[in-house]
């Protein structure tokens, strides 16, 4: 299985969780290819992997981060037979009301590409008022990182993540 892991960051705090993922997910005998969001230029990227993990942080008033914005065809993608999985990055108490948006923003723009969502994430342990990456009311659509307030918490939160995925995708 292989995996692609397309990222936007500008603290660098998405970066490295990308990296970790990246990390996790090799030691489980994935093998997986990092690109940011900057990179991708079209749907011939998506082509060689099963599974591809898309990662944001949350700018502004809940908007996606900068380098996703030259990628206007994440709506057109094919990716039947293809698992997909979100994580972000985010500050669930200073943006209660916006936090980990930019995960349900890409979220909805490939929800209809024919894809199987893998790595809903549990909503427990996070005090935040709303999200846009809400699945539904105990999930959000992927993994919830915040270094702001709970930087001692990501590396199990990717391990544990990144376990689910394979059970998952199995």
């Amino acid at each position: 299985m292989k995996a692609l892991i397309i990222f936007g960051s500008t603290t660098s705090n998405t970066a490295t969780a990308a990296e970790k993922i990246s990390t996790s997910l090799n030691n489980k005998n994935i093998e997986t290819k990092l690109l940011n969001a900057t990179e991708v230029i079209s749907q011939d990227d998506f082509a060689n992997f099963d599974l591809i993990l898309f990662g944001s942080s949350t700018w502004g008033l809940g908007e996606l981060q900068d380098d996703w914005f030259n990628i206007n065809f994440l709506k057109d993608l094919n990716l039947d037979r293809k698992y997909i999985a979100f994580f972000g990055t985010g500050d669930q108490h200073g943006f209660s009301d916006t936090f980990i948006d930019a995960l349900g923003i890409l979220y909805n723009d490939v929800k209809d590409s024919g894809a199987t969502l893998v790595g809903k994430w549990s909503t427990a342990n996070y005090e935040f008022d709303d999200s846009v990456a809400l699945l539904d009311d105990t999930n959000f659509v992927g993994l919830a990182l915040d270094e702001e307030n709970q930087a001692e918490l990501t590396d199990e939160r990717i391990e544990q993540w990144t376990n689910q995925i394979i059970q998952e995708i199995k």
